[in-house]
């Protein structure tokens, strides 16, 4: 058992450094009832809720179907690219950019070797996960350290839109340049394979339940009521779900939660910090999310300033530039990696080249 535990912490450095820190700052705050204090439960039933849920939808082949339709009416090379990328783009918005990633990367590897255009891999596969990550900045269910952050800030969603529309829509932007300058309008016939759902009343079910998530986000539903709506739903309709989702992403808050609970209680350390984030928060936010990743540094930071729309845009942008700035990024990679091991370099070379164009670029707006 200790082994396996072990090799699951090997497995996942963010879960694992996120464990150390919050048993050593132990040291600063013994354990007890006070810990409850530093968890936003809210944040954790959302995620595990959309988690649940999005799993369901992923098996009804629901996201591969929407994919499938919309290309089928595609007909040049361009569009293709440009159609893999805003789905990446658009999806994320709702069903998280990781899931984004882990549905249409694959899907998008087929289609290039379908259409012969394996010599472009590298650069579309990284303008995907860009667009999967920058697309998911735009609303508070896109990502996790955007569920956080709006939990704490209590802005509305059309104030949380009103802040995230315009590096959203730039965003779009440069994607739709670098598909235009990069790829030829080529026209040509794919000819794929029609996905099908598994059970529309499936889906259907799934889909009112991310209703309800959304409802909860908007506050019109408690977040307990949609933690006991899903759960019984899903014990009755599917219990395999419990056993499909990465914990790991739940963990890794928790553990987070304690850290930054205890060590502000060093109150010298917490002033300083404070003082030096003090209108650098944008900034502040993506250096660290270089390092870090975006989620943990999010968490961190919001545990010295309450300007909760900085955080939120330089988060955003900080899971641009690095390979580990997004941990959602490594799920591209690693697909990549495994069909094209040769690959390897020339993907981390295009990866952080366009990376560090798209950071600049936004980082000006």
């Amino acid at each position: 058992m200790l082994a396996k535990i072990k090799n699951y912490l090997r497995g996942d450095a963010v879960l694992a450094i996120s464990l150390i820190l919050a048993v050593l700052s132990c040291a600063i705050e013994p354990p007890g009832l006070n810990y409850v204090r530093y968890i936003d439960f809210n944040t954790l039933i959302m995620l595990f809720c959309l988690m649940l849920i999005i799993e369901g939808l992923r098996g009804q082949n629901f996201l591969q179907f929407i994919g499938s339709r919309i290309l089928l009416k595609v007909k040049t090379r361009r569009g293709i690219v440009f159609t893999l990328v805003f789905l990446c783009f658009i999806s994320s918005m709702f069903i998280t950019n990781d899931v984004a990633l882990i549905t249409f990367v694959p899907f998008g590897i087929m289609i290039l070797e379908m259409i012969g255009l394996t010599d472009k891999m590298c650069g579309t596969i990284t303008l995907m996960t860009i667009a999967a990550n920058l697309g998911s900045m735009f609303t508070p269910i896109g990502n996790p350290q955007n569920l956080y952050l709006f939990s704490l800030s209590g802005m509305s969603v059309p104030e949380f839109l009103e802040l995230t529309w315009l590096y959203t829509g730039c965003a779009a932007m440069v994607l739709t340049i670098f598909v235009v300058v990069f790829y030829p309008e080529e026209h040509l016939k794919l000819d794929m394979p029609k996905e099908r759902l598994a059970d529309t009343r499936t889906v259907a079910f799934y889909l009112a339940l991310f209703t309800l998530c959304v409802l909860t986000v908007a506050h019109f539903v408690p977040h307990m009521a949609l933690l006991v709506v899903v759960t019984l739903a899903l014990m009755y309709k599917n219990k395999t779900l419990f056993f499909k989702i990465d914990y790991s992403l739940l963990l890794t808050f928790l553990f987070f939660f304690i850290f930054v609970g205890n060590i502000n209680h060093i109150e010298s350390l917490h002033n300083f910090i404070m003082q030096m984030l003090a209108g650098n928060e944008v900034l502040g936010s993506v250096v660290i999310s270089q390092f870090i990743s975006n989620v943990p540094a999010a968490m961190l930071l919001s545990g010295y300033s309450d300007n909760y729309a900085a955080l939120i845009i330089g988060t955003n942008l900080g899971g641009l530039g690095t390979l580990i700035a997004s941990m959602a990024s490594l799920i591209s990679y690693k697909q990549v990696a495994a069909r094209y091991p040769h690959l390897k370099k020339q993907y981390l070379a295009i990866f952080t080249v366009d990376n560090i164009i798209f950071l600049a670029a936004l980082y000006m707006v």
